[in-house]
């Protein structure tokens, strides 16, 4: 059976989740880089494998196909995991670490998303200071969310490893203010202590930091 194929961007957080699930599980990973402002998701032989046309995408030695980071994270963790320690069997624990994956989804990723696309996608000069709060509340949520040292108790799992790379990508753009969220950046910096953090995460953060400016000004050039 071949390596399992990865389909994702390194500026994309819930690709970057799925690398650092697999660097956590020690699988490599063939990786196809997928550039999303050149429109790549868009092609057909993309879209006969992922209809909703999203990154990342995986497809393993099976053939088989499984888009969305949350559940591509579970499928990896409970296919090739040595253990369960990233996604513990205990029922309380599992229902925690899955509300962070929907935490991730439905509040981190979404408002960092449509934040965003207008500017990456969209031509838009505006950076709407309602929506930089909205984004901000995020902060505030999962600084009182921690009460250990990682999300879900005292060990690392799939709801940090899911959580970090949309906490990483705001940073790099709004930084985390350490006096008000006290709990949020001292998780960030456990997090940064993992051997595959850096190369994987704080480098695709900053990457899209990158392309999220240079798109602003050549959005905002474009106005005058």
């Amino acid at each position: 059976m071949g390596k399992v194929q990865l389909y994702t961007a390194k500026l994309s957080p819930p690709g970057r989740a799925v690398e650092m699930t697999a660097k956590a599980l020690g699988l490599e990973l063939d990786i196809h880089p997928i550039n999303l402002i050149a429109g790549d998701h868009l092609k057909p032989e993309f879209v006969k494998m992922n209809p909703q046309h999203t990154i990342p995408l995986i497809v393993d030695g099976d053939g088989t196909i499984v888009y969305d980071s949350h559940a591509i994270i579970i499928y990896l963790v409970s296919k090739y995991g040595k253990d369960d320690s990233l996604y513990p069997q205990d029922a309380a624990t599992r229902a925690k670490i899955n509300a962070a994956l929907h935490f991730d989804s439905g509040v981190l990723f979404a408002r960092f998303r449509f934040y965003l696309e207008p500017i990456l996608y969209y031509g838009s000069p505006d950076t709407p200071q309602d929506k930089i709060d909205y984004l901000k509340i995020g902060y505030q949520l999962l600084n009182d969310t921690i009460v250990d040292d990682y999300i879900v108790g005292n060990q690392l799992t799939l709801a940090d490893l899911s959580c970090i790379t949309s906490i990483a990508s705001y940073h790099a753009i709004f930084p985390i203010d350490s006096a008000q969220f006290p709990k949020l950046a001292a998780w960030v910096e456990r997090m940064k202590k993992l051997p595959y953090y850096k190369g994987i995460n704080q480098d695709g953060a900053e990457e899209l930091a990158a392309v999220y400016q240079d798109k602003l000004a050549q959005n905002r050039a474009a106005k005058k």
